[in-house]
C-alpha cells in the first residue's frame, strides 16, 4: 500500500464521514506510542538522578537538579526544528525517524550508570542526548494537526499530548519496580548496591531504567512505519512556515503555552528531587509519578471542553486562577509553620490537573487563530519554546534552594508569570473588546 496520500479534505464532512475519520484515527493510534515512549526517554534523568548517589556517584544537588534539567534545555532547542520538519520530510517518514533515535540515549544511559568511574561530563552528555524524545512533541502534534478538522483538533490534540505525556508519570512509576528486577542480569549487566533512607542496602539495576525502552521503541517504530501516512496538504516549504513569525498572536500564544506546557514539563522534571530535599524521609518515587498522570490524563479533557464550550480562552482564563491557588497551596505546605507532605502532595496534583487543563486549551486555541498551514508552525514552535519549562523550572527550584534554602523564591516567581497570562488572555483573547475571541 501507499503510504502517501494524494487526496486529503478533512473539513469536507461527506468525505470526512466515509474515508478521513478513519485514516485520521490510524494515524492518531500509531502516533500516541511513539510520543509516550519519547517522553520516557526524555524523562530518564528525573527518576534515575534522585538515585545515583545512593549506588555510589557523589554529586552535589544543584548538579543532580542539572541531569534532570538539561533534557529540556536539549528538547526544547531540538523542537524548534523538529517543528518543520513534516511538512517537509511527511509526518509518517519524520515519526519513524524521530522514534528510533530515542534508542541512542536509552543505551548510553544503560552502560553510564554501571560505572561509578563515568564522569559528570559524561552523564551531563547523556542527559542532553534524552532530548531527542523532547523533540518528538512538536513534529508529532503539528503532523496530528493536518489530520482533523477544525472543530475536532481540539479532541485529538489532547488526545496525542495527553496520553503521549503520560510517558512521563509511567516511566516514574515503571522505574522503581523495573531496577529491582535482575532476572536477566546475563543480559544488562551486574547490579549495584542501593543504601536506603534507614541505612540498609540492598541490589538494583539501575541500568533497566534504560534499557528497559529499546524494545518498545523498536515495536513503535514499526508501527509508525507500517500505520501513518504522508499527507500532500502538509507540504510546504521551510519560507511558508516561517512567516509565523511576522505574526503577533503567534508570540501570544506561544507565551500561554509556556504557562501550560512549559509548567507540566518542568513541574514534571523537578519533582521527585523537589520531594527529596523537602521531604528527605519520604521515597520520591513512591509518589512523583501520580502528578504527571494527572496531568496527562487531564489534558484531553481540558481540549475536550474548550470544544463543547467553542473557546479555549474562557477555559484558560478560569483555569488561571485555580492554577495561581494551587502554587500558595504549595507554599503554604512547605513553610516551616505548616510543613505538611500530604498538604504539599494534594497542592502539587492540583498544580499539575491545572497545568493539564491548560494544555488542552491553549492547543484548542491555536487552530481557530491561524490558518491550517500556520497553525501546525505556530503549534510546534509553541511546544518548541514552552519545552524550556523542563530547563528553566528545575534549575530555578535548584537555584532558590542553593540561595536561599527553599524553594519559595521561584514559586513566587511563577505566580507572577502566570497572572501575566491572566491580563493576555482577557485582552488579547476572551475581553468584550479582544482582538480574536476563541
Amino acid at each position: 500500500m501507499s503510504y502517501n496520500l494524494s487526496d486529503w479534505r478533512p473539513e469536507d464532512d461527506n468525505y470526512w464521514n466515509k474515508k478521513g475519520k478513519y485514516v485520521a484515527n490510524r494515524n492518531l493510534i500509531a502516533s500516541i506510542p511513539c510520543l509516550l515512549l519519547a517522553f520516557a526517554v526524555w524523562f530518564i534523568w528525573s527518576a534515575v538522578a534522585v538515585n545515583l548517589n545512593n549506588i555510589g556517584f557523589n554529586f552535589t544537588t544543584d548538579q543532580l537538579f542539572t541531569l534532570a534539567a538539561v533534557p529540556g534545555l536539549t528538547g526544547a532547542t531540538l523542537r524548534v526544528f523538529y517543528s518543520f520538519c513534516v511538512p517537509i520530510f511527511g509526518g509518517r517518514n519524520w515519526t519513524v525517524f524521530s522514534t528510533i533515535t530515542l534508542l541512542i540515549p536509552s543505551i548510553g544511559i544503560g552502560f553510564a550508570v554501571q560505572d561509578l568511574n563515568t564522569s559528570y561530563l559524561v552523564m551531563l552528555t547523556l542527559a542532553g542526548l534524552c532530548g531527542f524524545g523532547g523533540g518528538n512533541f512538536s513534529s508529532s502534534m503539528a503532523n496530528i494537526s493536518f489530520f482533523y478538522p477544525k472543530k475536532r483538533q481540539g479532541t485529538a490534540l489532547g488526545l496525542n499530548a495527553g496520553l503521549g505525556n503520560l510517558g512521563v508519570s509511567v516511566l516514574q512509576f515503571v522505574v522503581p519496580v523495573i531496577i529491582g528486577f535482575g532476572a536477566f542480569e546475563f543480559i544488562v549487566g551486574s547490579s549495584q548496591e542501593l543504601v536506603l533512607l534507614d541505612g540498609t542496602v540492598k541490589k538494583v539495576w539501575l541500568q533497566n531504567a534504560a534499557f528497559f525502552w529499546i524494545l518498545p521503541v523498536i515495536l513503535a517504530t514499526i508501527g509508525a512505519l507500517f500505520f501513518m501516512d504522508n499527507l500532500p496538504t502538509a507540504k510546504s516549504s521551510l519560507k511558508e512556515q516561517l512567516v509565523i513569525f511576522k505574526r503577533k498572536h503567534m508570540y501570544l500564544t506561544t507565551w500561554l503555552y509556556v504557562m501550560s506546557f512549559g509548567s507540566f514539563i518542568g513541574y514534571s522534571a523537578a519533582f521527585p528531587l523537589l520531594i527529596k530535599t523537602q521531604f528527605p524521609g519520604v521515597n520520591p518515587l513512591s509518589y512523583a509519578f501520580l502528578g504527571p498522570m494527572c496531568g496527562a490524563l487531564i489534558r484531553p479533557i481540558g481540549g475536550w471542553i474548550s470544544d463543547k464550550v467553542q473557546s479555549g480562552a474562557l477555559v484558560t482564563f478560569i483555569d488561571l486562577f485555580a492554577m495561581i491557588l494551587s502554587v500558595f497551596g504549595v507554599l503554604f505546605f512547605i513553610s516551616a509553620d505548616n510543613k505538611s507532605f500530604l498538604g504539599f502532595f494534594l497542592a502539587f496534583i492540583s498544580l499539575f490537573i491545572t497545568t493539564g487543563i491548560a494544555n488542552g486549551s491553549v492547543f484548542q486555541m491555536i487552530p481557530m487563530i491561524f490558518v491550517p498551514k500556520e497553525s501546525a508552525a505556530v503549534l510546534g514552535f509553541s511546544a518548541a519554546i514552552a519545552a524550556y519549562g523542563a530547563f528553566l523550572i528545575p534549575k530555578s527550584f535548584g537555584a532558590s534552594i542553593q540561595i536561599t534554602g527553599g524553594p519559595e523564591i521561584a514559586l513566587y516567581c511563577f505566580i507572577l508569570y502566570y497572572i501575566s497570562c491572566i491580563f493576555v488572555t482577557w485582552w488579547y483573547y476572551l475581553g468584550k473588546n479582544a482582538e480574536i475571541r476563541c
